[in-house]
């Protein structure tokens, strides 16, 4: 039996696209969405650095759906299989994370990369002000972006995360917990001590915060 992963992403990827090709030509796209945000946050960044002396964004991250998500996602929402409603109904093909220092480095950074004309915000869902049901914090920006291509130019939708450090910990603590602890159910009174160290994740990113504004006010 083949086990080559190769040879089954090609296989999953033929379920959704006309042929390997034409996979390989949307993740071309999504992929260069993805470096065209990047390169924007970057710039914004080193340029908040030149004029404040430091920068808001801690580091970025970024990943790009395979085949198989994509499938899984679609069927699990009931989407008919065709490349034209991956790319109008799943809006998280291409994903990228900016984590901030501070809470309001988040919000600094979402407005200084809105203010640029070409990008259209489809869908805004803000977990810092309204925090998920099991604690979890993020700002979620929907955002479509011109890739410019040799004989077109292309519209795509990606998903950008922006997050202080604190909520970053707590979600990928999170995520490992829930998802890679390879048990059915987890143990009793485990989801409400995750939310309890959500909310106290919460208080110490706040009081980070105030300190760091309490110094700049007493320069």
């Amino acid at each position: 039996m083949n086990h080559d992963p190769n040879t089954q992403q090609e296989s999953t990827a033929l379920r959704l696209f006309r042929d390997y090709r034409e996979f390989q030509q949307l993740q071309h796209i999504y992929h260069a969405a993805i470096q065209e945000i990047r390169m924007r946050l970057e710039v914004l960044n080193d340029e908040f650095s030149v004029t404040y002396q430091r920068s808001p964004i801690h580091h970025i991250e970024s990943r790009l759906k395979t085949a198989g998500s994509i499938v899984e996602k679609m069927e699990r929402k009931g989407i008919p299989l065709t490349v034209e409603n991956a790319k109008a109904r799943l809006n998280d093909i291409g994903g990228i994370r900016a984590v901030c220092n501070y809470i309001d480095d988040v919000y600094a950074v979402e407005k200084m990369l809105l203010r640029q004309g070409d990008i259209t915000v489809v869908k805004r869902q803000d977990y810092i002000q309204t925090p998920n049901y099991n604690g979890y914090r993020s700002l979620h920006l929907d955002m479509r972006v011109p890739v410019y291509l040799s004989e077109r130019t292309e519209y795509v939708v990606v998903e950008l995360q922006i997050r202080s450090v604190a909520m970053d910990f707590w979600a990928s603590l999170e995520h490992d917990l829930r998802y890679k602890a390879d048990v059915a159910t987890l143990p009793e009174g485990i989801n409400e001590e995750m939310l309890q160290c959500a909310d106290e994740i919460a208080a110490i990113d706040r009081k980070m915060q105030d300190m760091y504004r309490r110094i700049q006010e007493a320069k």
